[in-house]
């Protein structure tokens, strides 16, 4: 049943006592009554402690009465709003809250220098107290954004507001070297090159430099991973914020330069509802906070991990239509989980606080913990052409041989291994990739076909019994899909760089949720590059922050298997 009102009064003891005007309620359930607004939008500033402007678009309830106040805070020009991925703010608004989307300094048209991150704690605190208080405001703020918007969340946080009582960080790198520019030692280069020429041409158009913003914008479309000429590297050193990209790359190991961006939340305790999606390049981040925030906080943590890439949040992500239920339930969630925590209401929100989507079944399941598993390995088999025959490696639940078997691998840097989809390149999410795994420097392990259908859930490990004849090497992880027809579609991948001789090697893959059906097979595929995900080991622990491709050397590596030498996969299996 549906029903329509111009005018309504809420009862006394309702929250909606102070809205007391409604211009529209629409609602399926009479039980449920969903308010509706006619929104105004307008602009206002903040000015800092230290004379800075910040400048935010506001967009409000045309209507009598206090509403709470949702914040977001962005470097991309403040009309955007992450519309990529989000309702729009007056989407938000018209349900009875007072939406704030600012600029941070130095971006949009906020006053002050951009410098990453350095910034945020304090401006983010003045943010939320100035939000607070604005006309028509009850003074509690909720934020909410993904990506950099998610970090501003947890740097306004971190500084422990008063008004701040909700969080809802989406898709954010939490430990900025590990989570964000590196992964297991290797330099997350397609996705750190491509953010930093964005804000780099974002930065020189506001600057008035139209012929860098022109070089800029031309690399955007086709990224200069090989050799970037001498224009592109001068306007990109000029105009990257603080030069990140270049800072980023001569601080290959974690250290004090990298703690500086972490922010410390020991000291808060926020509702949070942590977004994140299986192909997202920063899902480490999302699980890593928000196991953190699980352990020490009081208050609720629930988390939310859809089918998606970092953007957009669909249906289809690379090659896999995974049909309407992936489609993005995000913004009705927040609202629930807003109304529930600005509001004072009893929204339906699930008991279980985790929230997955199953690839393979396709659709939504909850836990009350993430995850529940019982581990599982299979281990690697071969006759020595795993490179040459996609039936010549196997995936067996039992290390059966006694004799020490070995694959080699040669890595050219002529030619390295391309990565295609996975969470790292872009675009991500899942292709068929049979084409590579048909490359005599791939490595491919294959079960059987399966008995009965498997639910993967959680972080698989790869330990590999290897060596290679250079002092440092990369190794490339990927886990797929073989289907009966014999495509092959990749689910989850991981990424490691060696510049030490250790044994076994582990692999930790992104964290995934599939369920493999009965009759089809697991692959373990294995490759010295994944290239421009990750930059070409040059083969030497020299750090070279620019290629050199004069040093790149070719790399033999040798693989070994058996019950000597075990190398083997490890999968989290889920029993429901």
């Amino acid at each position: 049943m549906k029903f329509h009102c111009n005018s309504l009064t809420i009862p006394k003891n309702s929250y909606f006592f102070r809205e007391k005007f409604a211009v529209e309620c629409i609602s399926e359930n009479p039980s449920i009554i969903a308010l509706k607004y006619n929104v105004i939008q307008e602009t206002a500033s903040l000015l800092t402690r230290d004379r800075v402007r910040l400048d935010a678009d506001i967009y409000r309830p045309e209507a009598r009465g206090e509403f709470p106040v949702l914040l977001m805070r962005q470097p991309y020009g403040r009309a955007i709003a992450s519309t990529v991925v989000y309702a729009h703010p007056k989407w938000y608004a018209s349900r009875g809250y007072i939406v704030v989307i600012q600029d941070v300094r130095g971006r949009g048209t906020s006053g002050g220098k951009f410098d990453l991150f350095v910034n945020e704690v304090e401006d983010g605190f003045e943010s939320v107290e100035w939000a607070s208080r604005l006309p028509q405001s009850t003074g509690e703020v909720g934020m909410y954004g993904f990506s950099y918007q998610g970090m501003t969340q947890l740097y306004a946080a971190q500084s422990q507001p008063s008004a701040l009582k909700v969080l809802c960080p989406g898709m954010l790198g939490y430990n900025v070297y590990a989570d964000w520019a590196y992964e297991n030692g290797a330099f997350c280069l397609q996705a750190n090159l491509g953010w930093s020429v964005q804000l780099a041409a974002e930065t020189a158009r506001l600057q008035g430099d139209f012929k860098a913003y022109q070089i800029l914008y031309t690399a955007a479309r086709d990224l200069p991973f090989d050799n970037p000429s001498p224009p592109f590297r001068e306007c990109l050193r000029k105009y990257a914020p603080s030069s990140f990209f270049y800072d980023w790359l001569s601080h290959p190991q974690p250290g004090e330069y990298w703690q500086q961006f972490q922010p410390d939340l020991r000291k808060v305790d926020l509702p949070m509802l942590h977004i994140g999606g299986w192909f997202d390049f920063y899902l480490r981040g999302t699980l890593r906070l928000y196991r953190e925030m699980a352990q020490q906080c009081q208050n609720p943590q629930y988390l939310i991990v859809g089918v998606w890439g970092h953007l957009p949040w669909g249906r289809k992500v690379g090659a896999i239509d995974y049909g309407f239920e992936a489609n993005s339930p995000v913004d009705e969630l927040q609202i629930r989980w807003f109304d529930r925590f600005l509001k004072g209401k009893d929204t339906e929100i699930q008991e279980d606080p985790v929230h997955l989507f199953v690839m393979g079944r396709d659709r939504w399941q909850n836990f009350p913990t993430f995850p529940m598993v019982e581990n599982t390995a299979y281990y690697l088999a071969s006759n020595g052409l795993a490179n040459i025959r996609e039936d010549a490696g196997k995936l067996t639940l039992n290390c059966c041989s006694d004799e020490q078997q070995e694959d080699i691998l040669v890595h050219d840097p002529w030619r390295p291994v391309p990565s295609l989809g996975g969470h790292a390149a872009f675009p991500s999410g899942a292709f068929e990739r049979s084409q590579i795994d048909c490359r005599s420097d791939v490595l491919t392990y294959t079960t059987a076909p399966l008995t009965s259908e498997i639910c993967i859930l959680g972080q698989m490990i790869v330990e590999l019994y290897c060596q290679a004849d250079a002092p440092s090497f990369d190794l490339c992880a990927i886990a797929s899909e073989v289907r009966k027809n014999g495509s092959v579609y990749n689910f989850a991948q991981g990424y490691i760089r060696l510049n030490s001789r250790q044994n076994p090697v582990q692999i930790p893959l992104q964290e995934t949720c599939i369920a493999i059906a009965r009759g089809n097979c697991l692959r373990l595929s294995i490759s010295a590059a994944c290239f421009p995900a990750y930059p070409i080991n040059l083969g030497t622990t020299l750090f070279d922050p620019e290629t050199n491709w004069n040093n790149a050397k070719i790399i033999t590596i040798g693989f070994r298997s058996g019950t000597q030498f075990p190398s083997r996969i490890v999968i989290p299996i889920n029993p429901n």
